[in-house]
């Protein structure tokens, strides 16, 4: 299901220098944001919880997804280099999976590692909340990826609709609108961190069940259905 070939050339897709340099900014301006918070306001629980609550997870987290997972295949077939990859004799869904673990593995580095940084500048990971976070990335990572990838499988403007996703829906309405936080990426992730701090600085609208179950179902069904639209691509390809 996972091919080596495939991932060096996603990985070094997305590793460009531009995309690099773009992946690189919001965690740096995490980081260089706490640094100056905890030197104003000094060790604080409640900021620490709000900063990476509202900047890193809501924020920082889905737009990083965005890039990886639509940059994982949605450029091969707006270039129509992809068709160079279905020539070869490799399965659609290992394709898709292989590329989906890059995905994750990007997204995770570039907003996981500085959550986990920012939280123990902020307040030295008091009330676990740096480790809540940082679980909360790597949880939100993993469904992100997913949906982003098939977005680049299904749309040519994948970007554009993976950030209105991502600072509309999850960034405002998200963390504003009651009955849209059933359905957030951002507050099933924050089910699971909320498990992992113990304490009341970290909530969810959701439980960790339901969580845990919308998190397994969304990431399955959106990587199973971008295997299909693959599929589907070389059929018209061959037709």
């Amino acid at each position: 299901m996972y091919d080596p070939t495939v991932a060096r050339l996603t990985y070094r897709a997305l590793l460009g220098r531009r995309r690099a340099l773009i992946l690189g900014a919001l965690p740096l301006l995490l980081i260089a944001i706490s640094v100056v918070v905890r030197l104003l306001a000094g060790a604080d629980d409640q900021t620490a919880a709000d900063l990476l609550g509202g900047l890193a997870l809501a924020t920082m987290v889905p737009i990083i997804g965005v890039i990886a997972g639509t940059g994982a295949i949605g450029p091969e077939i707006d270039d129509g280099s992809v068709v160079y990859l279905l020539s070869k004799p490799i399965k659609r869904p290992t394709i898709i999976f292989t590329k989906l673990i890059v995905a994750i593995a990007v997204t995770m580095v570039f907003s996981a590692v500085p959550t986990l940084i920012a939280g123990f500048i902020l307040n030295g990971n008091g009330q676990q909340i740096a480790v809540a976070y940082t679980v909360a990335a790597l949880v939100a990572s993993i469904a992100y990826a997913a949906l982003f990838l098939l977005l680049g499988t299904v749309s040519r403007h994948a970007v554009v609709f993976g950030l209105v996703y991502a600072l509309v829906w999850e960034a405002l309405f998200g963390s504003l609108v009651p009955g849209a936080r059933t359905l957030s990426v951002q507050q099933w992730a924050l089910a699971v961190a909320q498990k992992v701090s113990g304490g009341d600085l970290v909530t969810s609208d959701v439980g960790l069940t339901t969580a845990t179950v919308l998190l397994v179902a969304v990431t399955a069904l959106a990587t199973w259905y971008a295997g299909q639209k693959l599929r589907s691509l070389t059929l018209a390809g061959e037709e």
